[in-house]
């Protein structure tokens, strides 16, 4: 069966006055349909740089993809061009940023930006996208969605704010999720709900996601397979249960030694340096 979204050997390079770095070096992974996977490492590994090189937004012009390709449904999204991934981006690739005060608009309701993609991909006239507005806050988990949907960014809780992008995210049903630290600053039962709403669309939908994430008990909770990844290269992929059965590389077993509820009663975390080693 061909996968839904296969990177090969995706490179991503940084040019500045000091030169230039490679941020995301030569990686390679595929996604089946309705499977979640795993990004995993710490900051700067490049796991947020590899997700949104699949949708072509990268932060600056400095930023360029160098090598390799990404094929998405069978198709090599290079000779997309810009008017096909806008047509792509929001229909059949949603995408979970990971500060939605920043990725929500401050000067337009919620409800209008919900609508927007519902308006633009799937043609539903006003009043038909501002019905389907709240019901897709209803179905994420909002009491009183019509009037959220009235609401600005600046007015909702941060939990309600990752709400409504997973509503515009699933709103047109996208074939595949991205969502980057989805959970990122929530409290822990908000990101517990969080997570158990993405796999209930996910289940409801047959949508695959991609979840890039520092967070092991995140993956442990939510992913089937997962990628692990130190300075741009992956240096493990294994399904879940093994990863944490028996990791065979030493950042990974780093990673996993190093999480809170391995260290309970200690004075002291060890880091992720320290049980690397030199690897």
């Amino acid at each position: 069966m061909t996968a839904l979204l296969r990177v090969e050997d995706l490179t991503v390079q940084v040019r500045s006055q000091r030169g230039t770095s490679t941020p995301v070096d030569g990686i390679s992974f595929d996604i089946e349909r309705g499977e979640t996977l795993g990004v995993v490492g710490e900051s700067g590994s490049g796991k947020s740089l590899t997700a949104m090189s699949i949708i072509q937004l990268l932060p600056t012009r400095a930023v360029r993809m160098t090598g390799g390709r990404i094929l998405f449904d069978g198709e090599d999204m290079a000779g997309f061009g810009a008017a096909r991934m806008r047509q792509v981006r929001g229909r059949r690739i949603g995408t979970i940023f990971q500060e939605p005060m920043t990725a929500l608009n401050p000067a337009f309701t919620i409800g209008f930006q919900i609508a927007e993609p519902l308006r633009r991909h799937l043609r539903l006239n006003r009043s038909q996208a501002a019905a389907r507005v709240v019901e897709l806050l209803e179905m994420v988990g909002i009491h009183r969605a019509a009037q959220v949907a009235g609401s600005y960014p600046h007015q909702l809780s941060g939990g309600m704010r990752q709400r409504a992008m997973i509503a515009m995210a699933m709103s047109c049903e996208p074939d595949l999720l991205i969502a980057d630290e989805p959970t990122t600053a929530l409290d822990v039962t908000t990101q517990s709900q969080i997570l158990d709403l993405m796999l209930d669309l996910q289940e409801s939908h047959g949508t695959a996601i991609l979840l890039v994430t520092h967070d092991l008990g995140v993956v442990a909770q939510t992913c089937r397979r997962v990628v692990v990844m130190r300075h741009g290269e992956i240096v493990e992929k294994s399904d879940v249960d093994t990863l944490f059965r028996s990791p065979e590389h030493p950042y990974t077993r780093g990673l996993l030694e190093s999480m809170p509820s391995r260290n309970a009663g200690k004075d002291r975390l060890p880091t992720v340096t320290e049980k690397a080693g030199q690897a």
